[in-house]
């Protein structure tokens, strides 16, 4: 099974990530945990490369960009865990390149869908958990973290799209996305979390807790999340 967590910044979404991995693993599930973009060896460069401060790239290079390094995330990573029959959970995937570059750099969400059935074939996420906050308090809540990346700089028009566009997305595909509030106290957050993962498993996991009984793997993964 394929988890994505998503969200604009500030909701939280790495603390949710390992929270994800723990409930999984304390139902004996082997978990492999990894990060868009990012990884691989490349993505990481890629990554550093796109999120560095100051850094000028246009949008259609930066949407190629972002799939070349899903490219060979899907290749090395993450079709390799999921045929050995490993949970994947990964802090964003191909709905972050449609609410950023698609809503955020006006992208058409028609050129997006080329790529994504080139890079992708059939496989998108089984559940997508979106991490959603007030744009406002999700960037004060960056701020006070310290240095921000070149996206963390945006304008708020830029991260209002992009809100919009996750929102969007999930009132569209019920089926496959849970929007979870982020203002909410940690406490109440992994609640939520809790409950959505018992839904989506049909009650195969009602035993649900934060210990580590199944195998957790870390893809290659330096620095911070977004």
């Amino acid at each position: 099974m394929f988890v994505t967590i998503e969200g604009v910044e500030g909701g939280g979404k790495s603390t949710s990530l390992s929270f994800v991995a723990d409930l999984l693993g304390s139902a004996g599930k082997p978990v492999l945990v990894t990060r868009e973009p990012g990884g691989t060896e490349i993505g990481e460069a890629l990554r550093e490369l796109l999120l560095r401060p100051g850094q000028t790239i246009g949008p259609d290079a930066e949407l190629l960009l972002m799939f070349a390094a899903r490219a060979e995330h899907l290749a090395t990573v993450i079709r390799p865990a999921l045929e050995a029959g490993q949970w994947v959970v990964c802090s964003r995937f191909t709905d972050a390149t449609y609410a950023y570059q698609g809503a955020g750099r006006g992208i058409p969400n028609a050129r997006i869908a080329v790529l994504e059935d080139w890079v992708q074939g059939t496989l998108r996420p089984d559940l997508t958990l979106i991490l959603d906050i007030p744009v406002e308090e999700g960037l004060a809540r960056v701020r006070r973290r310290g240095a921000t990346d070149r996206f963390e700089r945006e304008r708020m028009a830029f991260f209002h799209r992009v809100r919009g566009a996750y929102l969007a997305r999930a009132n569209a595909r019920p089926h496959r996305y849970r929007v979870i509030d982020a203002r909410a106290p940690i406490g109440m957050v992994r609640e939520r979390i809790r409950d959505v993962m018992r839904e989506f498993l049909s009650g195969g996991l009602s035993d649900l807790g934060c210990s580590t009984a199944g195998k957790r793997i870390s893809a290659k993964i330096s620095g911070n999340f977004r």
